[in-house]
């Protein structure tokens, strides 16, 4: 009896419940399926001692054979994960347990879907994607080659989109083939393209101060730093200059972060020096429809591009949407959609993000608002995790 137990366990891989064999509930008290949303567990949630190592942990659904997707992150950059990550499927008005053991996940992610990293090699970009999206924002070396009239150069804080329409990574592909000469990421070859114009405006999520109806922002950021990048999340912090808008000192840095799935990033803005922002959806040549709904909490514009359309969007938690300003202006690039977001214990959260006809589900303009409003009640209604110890 003792040779046959050992051969069970070596067949399940040597994975063992941890000390008094922990259950995950995840509850979902919406109306809908809910996926890709991701769950964050601490050494404190899961009764662990200080001691203990998240990294070496998995988690199964009771019942199955199925392990699900984990993903350790370091926020403090202290060498220790503080989080474990993982993103369950919960049907409508229904809960499911989870069991988490010691071991390796035998059918992890090979595919570092959810990617970030500074791209030296295109002047000094900061560019993250998952399997839905892609975004850029710009540094300060692209900065100064437009304060020093060299070309190439790019100054703004706005965000870019780039449009994939592929689940797999291309952040490294678009930029080694405009690299090495061999292509352009401005030319749709089936993967997608970036033909999404920033300038000066605010593009995808940008933000600004407005102090007597003028709108001010910062230049590039000047520093970046990396957390993490996973099958489930990559997050990262930009850092700005201090900035002026009309007599008021601004410190502004971002903590950014996509998770797999989904179709919005999140923005944490710490800021000082005002006590609401202007976070920012370009009109580009004014030709799209806004769409508003203060009380759920976003914003959204659709809009021809080329021979397609898209949906740009905001989400912001519940009761931090203040007020919208659609504002239009002559002023090359700077005619934004604007959400007014409160900002508290000089922190703002906000989600933003885009959906392309030929990259998305999203075909209509009426389809695009329905998921983020979905998306903000998702938000405002978080899945309930209780761990029995």
């Amino acid at each position: 009896m003792k040779k046959h137990l050992l051969f069970i366990t070596i067949l399940a891989g040597n994975f063992v419940a941890i000390s008094q064999n922990k259950v995950i509930t995840v509850s979902n008290n919406l109306p809908v399926d809910r996926e890709f949303e991701t769950i964050e567990l601490t050494k404190k949630s899961l009764g662990l001692n200080a001691n203990s190592k998240l990294e070496n942990y998995a988690i199964k659904e009771i019942g199955s054979t199925t392990f699900l997707e984990t993903q350790t992150v370091d926020n403090d950059g202290d060498g220790t994960a503080d989080l474990l990550l993982f993103q369950p499927k919960i049907k409508a008005s229904s809960k499911q347990d989870f069991e988490i053991f010691v071991g390796t996940n035998p059918s992890a992610s090979k595919v570092i879907n959810c990617y970030s990293r500074f791209v030296p090699e295109r002047t000094d970009d900061y560019a993250w994607e998952n399997n839905k999206v892609a975004f850029r924002t710009y540094g300060p070396v692209a900065q100064k080659m437009v304060e020093d009239k060299i070309a190439g150069g790019t100054l703004t804080s706005g965000i870019d989109a780039w449009l994939k329409r592929v689940d797999y990574p291309i952040i490294n592909k678009w930029y080694e083939k405009a690299t090495n000469g061999t292509g352009t990421y401005h030319k749709d070859t089936g993967e997608g393209l970036d033909n999404f114009h920033v300038g000066d405006s605010r593009g995808v999520g940008g933000i600004a101060v407005n102090v007597d109806g003028k709108y001010y922002f910062s230049k590039n950021f000047t520093s970046w730093k990396t957390i993490t990048t996973g099958p489930i999340r990559t997050s990262f912090i930009l850092t700005y200059a201090d900035w002026d808008a009309k007599g008021n000192k601004i410190t502004e840095s971002k903590l950014i972060s996509l998770d797999y799935g989904s179709q919005l990033s999140r923005f944490e803005i710490n800021i000082t020096g005002t006590k609401t922002i202007a976070a920012g959806l370009t009109l580009h040549d004014k030709k799209g429809t806004i769409g508003t709904n203060v009380k759920e909490g976003w914003l959204s514009y659709w809009e021809p591009i080329d021979d397609s359309e898209i949906g740009t969007g905001l989400v912001a938690p519940k009761n931090t949407l203040l007020s919208f300003d659609n504002h239009v202006t002559e002023e090359k690039d700077l005619s934004n959609l604007y959400g007014n977001i409160s900002v508290k214990n000089n922190k703002a959260i906000y989600y933003v993000g885009f959906g392309w006809k030929k990259g998305s589900p999203f075909q209509t303009k009426q389809e695009w608002e329905k998921y983020l409003s979905s998306f903000a009640e998702k938000i405002n209604n978080p899945l309930v995790v209780k761990v029995k110890k």
